[in-house]
Parts: C-alpha cells; sequence; structure tokens
C-alpha cells in the first residue's frame, strides 16, 4: 500500500541524514517508524476511548476484588 506524508524541513534533512550516513532507504525508517509506533498509539488511543466509555457508564468495571474472587485467588 502506498501513502504519502509531508514532512517539516527538518525532520527531512534528519531523515536524509540518517539514509545516508547507514546506507539504507528512507522508506526502510519510515516504515520502522511505523512498525514501532503504532502499537504504542493504539495502546494509548484505544484505553483513552475505552477510559470515556467508563467514564459515562457505558463500559463494565469490574473491582480487583471481585475478580480475585471470581477466579479464586483468594481461597
Amino acid at each position: 500500500m502506498s501513502t504519502s506524508i509531508r514532512l517539516d524541513s527538518a525532520t527531512e534533512e534528519r531523515l536524509n541524514q540518517l539514509a545516508a550516513q547507514t546506507g539504507r532507504t528512507k522508506a526502510f525508517y519510515l516504515r520502522e517508524l511505523v512498525a514501532r509506533g503504532l502499537e504504542d498509539m493504539e495502546d494509548y488511543y484505544l484505553a483513552s476511548s475505552t477510559r470515556e466509555r467508563v467514564r459515562k457508564g457505558e463500559e463494565t468495571v469490574h473491582s480487583t476484588a471481585d475478580v480475585r474472587r471470581d477466579l479464586g485467588l483468594d481461597d
């Protein structure tokens, strides 16, 4: 899949320097950034979305005590 992005000149220059100094392509580093950063972004934004649903009373919440009891961890 092909996607394009606009980078500010300072970021593009850093990317150019990195690619030139390592012999790898800019595309390689952009793919690495997306792959490594996507998990963090998913964690953050999905957690934020869940937190908002909890605040609105739209998400079921279980206390630690209830979970431990239901799993038989306090026996």
